[in-house]
């Protein structure tokens, strides 16, 4: 057994270590720089509790992103100095950010142990390779992201560090190869356990969804599958659930050899980047001629999810709907029945439709999965969501790309039972349309202005909170037709100044949230203007990028009719984009004529 010792290090404060809503992400060269992210662990060390690090069990692994493999040595280094008792590690490097969450919550060591926190390593759905993002953020042993009283701490601790412990002469591990390793330390035995990435993961899946019913729709001859990991960790995943245990074939799967820079790609499921997928379903500029039942994609670490038919794209505001409206009779893990459901306040509100008819508690939180643990914790919350690709249940405490793909398979399975050897099956867009029919439909879409200038995006938010202030002035001017609309007129008087065809603003305000379980507030969440019809403009900076600010413009609008429900989502949405834009002055503050990215 090799002995390690321990060495104080000294430091001093990196500035802009503030984790974001997922933690800490930069640029690899960011990373890379002397103790970034030395620092970094050091101050995460110090703002746990004693009992959660000496003689604690963490797990380290990530997305598989460039610069992965270093921090996992570094991060095992500090660990032993710090005196935990052991780290695992997923076989090279790889856990996706559901397995971690599901490792912490489930995984038994062979001496009765368990994980009390993790460090994961990703950005997300941010691009990989030397030039590009780099992130880590740390889990807690409910196996969800740590709750702002940590990160604040982490982030306050960054401003004052001195020194950091780590253990140089510890060599190197060995990720590739499953075992353990043992080292003595000061402390004691520090070990490195590497082990199977996907057995956990896949036992968790297997115990909350029927897989046989799922093989069957999968062998029927008129059921395609498609599904794309986009170079990101899902790869890892991919082949032996769809395809060992569901029995889809090989060649249903896209992308998925995980890639230390995904493969040249951006690893966001949307229809703007997961380009191969979209263009395979028969939704690129050119028409596939026989597209796939069902197609999926995942982000870097596989917590998003995109849900796409034949031809047909799924929101994640409806798909979060409807597989709470579905999940009782199509999820054994579900067949007692939901404790809750809930979503992020820039998601639509068609969760909350469902959650209304079928006497559901409902909660409309920040964005931020950690405030979806802490409802899940108290047995309040089953299933919930998020408008970025997000939807997953208490199984965890992050969302579940692969859990949302097994959650829509079993539904189509189930609406499809009787029907497999019929002529025709129920498809991913009758559902939707049927989901329409019954509770209307939230035409939906998102902007987004990426790498926008910090100052401009701040002075673009402040003026539409300013904007605010003339509430009392709504319902005087709101009928006015005003025809000689001004940029800087300040009153509500300027929607119907943009388009008279649009509903009255009814409120407006910025988002605050009282935790119901720990009374926690949380305030300046997003911009909000609702209108009386029901239809909603968000305005949110997103903490998510790496460098830049990222503006998201959330546009709703409701509509009831079940005559009006097929219409092009952005026709119907048209009315209020225009409205968004102008109110927020948008190209004036960001000089940008359209959006990065529309979903």
């Amino acid at each position: 057994m090799v002995n390690f010792k321990v060495i104080r290090k000294d430091t001093s404060p990196i500035e802009g270590q503030k984790p974001g809503t997922s933690g800490l992400r930069k640029k690899v060269k960011v990373f890379m720089q002397p103790n970034y992210l030395q620092n970094f662990v050091q101050c995460t060390f110090n703002a746990l509790t004693p009992a959660k690090v000496k003689g604690a069990t963490l797990v380290v692994s990530g997305d598989g992103r460039y610069y992965s493999k270093d921090a996992i040595q570094i991060i095992i280094k500090m660990s032993a100095a710090n005196g935990v008792r052991r780290v695992w590690v997923g076989q090279n490097g790889l856990l996706s950010t559901p397995a971690v969450s599901a490792v912490i919550r489930e995984r038994v060591g062979a001496d009765g142990c368990k994980a009390t926190g993790a460090f994961i390593l990703t950005a997300s759905h941010n691009p990989g390779g030397p030039l590009e993002d780099f992130g880590i953020k740390y889990n807690m042993e409910n196996g969800g992201p740590a709750p702002e009283g940590i990160t604040d701490k982490i982030f306050e601790n960054t401003k004052t560090i001195k020194e950091y412990l780590v253990a140089e002469d510890l060599p190197d591990v060995n990720i590739s190869a499953i075992g353990v390793t043992s080292f003595g330390g000061p402390e004691g035995q520090f070990d490195v356990e590497v082990f199977d990435s996907a057995s956990d993961y896949v036992k968790l899946m297997k115990s909350i969804f029927d897989f046989e019913s799922i093989k069957k729709l999968l062998s029927s001859p008129k059921f395609t599958f498609c599904y794309d990991a986009l170079h990101g960790v899902a790869g890892a995943y991919a082949k032996r659930i769809f395809v060992e245990e569901l029995g889809a074939k090989e060649s249903s799967l896209l992308n998925c050899v995980p890639k230390e820079d995904f493969g040249g790609g951006h690893p966001d499921p949307n229809l703007t980047y997961a380009k191969e997928l979209v263009a395979r379903m028969g939704l690129g500029k050119t028409p596939s001629q026989d597209p796939p039942e069902f197609g999926a994609a995942a982000d870097g670490d596989a917590d998003r999810n995109m849900v796409l038919g034949k031809r047909f794209f799924v929101t994640p505001s409806d798909s979060v709907a409807i597989i709470a409206a579905n999940a009782v009779e199509s999820i054994p893990y579900f067949s007692a029945g939901l404790k809750g459901v809930a979503r992020s306040m820039p998601t639509s509100a068609a969760l909350d439709v469902v959650a209304k008819h079928l006497n559901l508690k409902f909660f409309e939180v920040p964005t931020g999965w950690k405030f979806f643990g802490n409802l899940m914790d108290a047995g309040l919350c089953s299933i919930c969501g998020e408008e970025s690709f997000g939807t997953g249940s208490d199984h965890i405490r992050e969302k579940d790309g692969i859990w949302a793909v097994l959650a829509w398979l079993s539904i189509l399975a189930y609406k499809n039972k009787e029907n497999l050897n019929g002529d025709k099956l129920v498809t991913v867009e009758n559902i939707v349309r049927k989901h329409w029919e019954t509770y209307g439909r939230h035409y939906y879409t998102r902007y987004d202005y990426e790498n926008v200038d910090a100052g401009a995006a701040k002075e673009l938010m402040a003026h539409l909170v300013k904007l605010q202030s003339s509430i009392p002035d709504v319902n005087k001017y709101i009928f006015e037709s005003n025809n000689s609309f001004r940029l800087n007129c300040l009153s509500f008087r300027l929607v119907k100044g943009i388009r008279s065809d649009v509903s009255n603003v009814a409120s407006a305000d910025e988002f605050e949230y009282k935790d119901p379980v720990d009374g926690s507030i949380s305030k300046h969440q997003g911009i909000r203007y609702l209108f009386e019809d029901g239809s909603r403009l968000v305005f949110r900076l997103s903490g998510t990028g790496s460098e830049g600010a990222t503006i998201r413009v959330y546009i709703e609008q409701y509509e009831e009719d079940p005559s009006k429900t097929g219409r092009d989502s952005q026709e119907a949405l048209a009315p209020l984009v225009e409205v968004a834009l102008k109110l927020s002055k948008m190209q004036e503050f960001t000089g940008r004529s359209a959006p990065t990215v529309i979903t």
